[in-house]
């Protein structure tokens, strides 16, 4: 099973509170939280944000929202990186960015109260809301499509050649987990979540990944880019598998942005605003590729401290698609795929995209609308 998210706590009781939480800080942090409050508990914190009102004035209200160092948050990352965020909210909003390693860490930050909102993928958003029974987020807009391959050593060619194989993904349970599960079980290849099976489930963290692909420790593996790009140039791996091709029109999503339910609710002119920036970094990642790619590389290697060869980043980006549109389709087949391999209890999905706000932006700029 994915790696089980704490239960879920609506921000009314919870108190913790971080501008820049590390995966230890956070289970910390909702750790002591689940201790000092309970479901009826009232002492835990006043509305949706706690901010104070200034006299005669507007709202403080301060907007906490998650992003990755990855190409595939590249907007989140021009959004910041261009101020073009802040450029759309209003002066009495204090905007504090926050990066994570991974979709279930974001998701731990959202249950505890140390972020409102996050660029995520899928499935973590998928079971952040189940897990909450539907109270805990929504998805808002959409971010990223496509960009996740299954490569190989050379010598594998067909399915058939995988069978006794280890291949890697990213984690259990994670998006190109269950792609790669649920690809395996259409060619009749066996796993599980030990690591059994046909084909034996390895899951690294993506720059892990690289390194045991180049020693020959692993056989392949089904990640996003930039890495897949950087196992086939750096590493001598090929392509067997583009997810692209298993997805009407090849679109897939990738990264999309969820908020906090109740913070959605108490403050729709905020999320409005972010929406705006949103789409203005978008616009500009799509207009601008090349400056985008160097202020995106910039970014990462400040926050990791490592970049990207130019050549390798061009090439992955190749490989996304910039789209505020969640293909909501590509989601909910995501769930099935999950719930088919026995990752994902079986969950309805109604409910969990609230693009309204994203639709009034999109009409003020005479733009289709987006479903969801």
């Amino acid at each position: 099973m994915p790696e089980e998210l704490p239960p879920f706590r609506s921000r009314h009781l919870m108190s913790a509170r971080r501008s820049r939480p590390s995966s230890p800080q956070l289970r910390v942090a909702l750790a002591a939280a689940l201790l000092a409050c309970s479901l009826v508990s009232t002492s835990c914190g006043g509305g949706a944000q706690g901010a104070p009102v200034n006299e005669g004035g507007p709202e403080n209200v301060t907007l906490r929202i998650g992003y990755f160092p990855n190409i595939t948050h590249a907007s989140a990352i021009v959004g910041v990186e261009k101020g073009l965020w802040a450029a759309h909210l209003d002066s009495n909003v204090d905007l504090q960015p926050t990066t994570f390693n991974d979709g279930t860490e974001a998701v731990e930050a959202l249950f505890s109260g140390a972020i409102d909102a996050s660029f995520i993928g899928p499935n973590p958003a998928i079971t952040g809301f189940a897990q909450s029974n539907g109270e805990a987020l929504r998805i808002v807009s959409g971010a990223t499509s496509g960009g996740a391959f299954l490569v190989v050593n050379p010598q594998i060619m067909a399915p058939a050649d995988l069978r006794g194989k280890k291949i890697s993904s990213p984690s259990l349970g994670n998006t190109q987990d269950v792609a790669l599960r649920a690809w395996l079980a259409e060619q009749g290849l066996e796993t599980n979540p030990e690591g059994g099976g046909d084909v034996s489930i390895v899951p690294q963290e993506n720059a892990q990944i690289l390194e045991t692909f180049a020693v020959g420790e692993i056989d392949g593996a089904w990640v996003p880019e930039p890495w897949a790009t950087r196992m086939r140039e750096e590493a001598g791996g090929t392509v067997l598998v583009d997810e692209a091709d298993l997805w009407p029109e090849g679109q897939f999503v990738t990264t999309h942005i969820i908020v906090e339910k109740a913070f959605l609710e108490a403050h729709p002119d905020v999320v409005k605003d972010l929406l705006q920036g949103h789409v203005a970094a978008t616009d500009f990642v799509q207009d601008n590729p090349e400056e985008a790619q160097r202020i995106v590389n910039d970014a990462i290697e400040q926050i990791t401290g490592a970049s990207l060869d130019t050549d390798t980043i061009a090439a992955a980006w190749e490989n996304l698609e910039f789209t505020v549109d969640p293909i909501a389709d590509s989601l909910r087949g995501a769930a099935e795929d999950a719930v088919s391999v026995g990752l994902l209890e079986p969950v309805e999905l109604d409910g969990i995209y609230d693009l309204s706000l994203l639709n009034e932006v999109l009409a003020d700029l005479g733009r289709e609308e987006v479903q969801g």
